[in-house]
């Protein structure tokens, strides 16, 4: 049975400034729009290191991940790109909270931040979270992007349970904008959708999905990373499916601002 109650040594453990972080996300969330979680992680896996991996949708899905997270009792980390943890403020305030740096410029830089993070993820006890598409997803239809290997390969290295998120609606709350903000101009759509959303009321749907069995899966043997990351992602995808049953072909919110030129490998219905 899945543990839906808040985790206290969970909590406890977050430090003090995340979960004051947690906390506003949740009103924040609950402010724009609603929220409905399903699924759950199990009381067995929450006592272990554990990899979470979730399909991107939207600018604003981190902070319903979160506030998801929250609901079912624990406090996640994710792996952040070099620029959010080096951004004034919030930077700090997430590398206190224990996130970890992903940079994928320098090839040298990259290997020794995955060394880091498969210890780290061996260590500990909170959850981490990562997005295997590393980019929202431009497929027409918003389901998941082929992605990339990194945090298969990082489970598979960690020996550690893999739980599948697959999220809907977040897209709704703010539009995708652009790849780089150059000025002001560029805050535009995200700001005017932004405050619309809570007019609006979009409705935010989070599944925890049951752990991906990766046990056929020789971390050793060469294609393993690509194997197991087939796997999750599929995994993702049909997780997917309950979540958005009346849409399946093309989301109803239209964003005219993200672009829509790849095509998803894992869309099979």
């Amino acid at each position: 049975m899945f543990a839906l109650h808040q985790d206290e040594n969970s909590a406890r453990r977050a430090p003090a400034i995340w979960r004051t972080m947690l906390n506003i996300d949740r009103g924040l969330v609950n402010l724009v729009g609603k929220l409905t979680v399903t699924g759950g992680v199990s009381a067995e896996l929450r006592r272990k290191p554990l990899l979470m991996t979730a399909n991107h949708i939207g600018v604003f899905d981190a902070f319903v991940l979160m506030a998801a997270c929250k609901r079912i009792g624990i406090n996640p980390r994710f792996m952040l790109a070099g620029g959010i943890l080096d951004a004034p403020v919030i930077g700090p305030a997430l590398r206190v909270s224990g996130h970890l740096r992903v940079d994928r410029k320098q090839a040298s830089t990259a290997i020794g931040q995955f060394a880091e993070a498969t210890e780290a993820l061996r260590t500990t006890r909170d959850p981490l979270i990562v997005y295997p598409e590393g980019r929202i997803s431009h497929d027409p239809g918003l389901w998941p992007e082929r992605g990339k290997t990194g945090a298969a390969r990082l489970a598979l290295a960690a020996g550690v349970p893999v739980i599948p998120i697959s999220q809907w609606g977040a897209h709704e709350a703010v539009y995708w904008g652009t790849e780089t903000v150059n000025g002001p101009a560029d805050l535009v759509p995200l700001a005017k959708s932004g405050l619309s959303a809570p007019m609006r009321r979009p409705r935010f749907k989070v599944h925890f999905g049951d752990p991906v069995d990766l046990s056929d899966v020789e971390p050793e043997r060469p294609g393993a990373g690509v194997r197991a990351h087939a796997k999750i992602m599929q995994a993702i995808t049909d997780g997917m499916v309950p979540l958005r049953r009346d849409e399946l072909d093309k989301p109803r919110f239209h964003d005219p601002t993200r672009p829509t030129d790849t095509v998803s490998p894992w869309k099979k219905h």
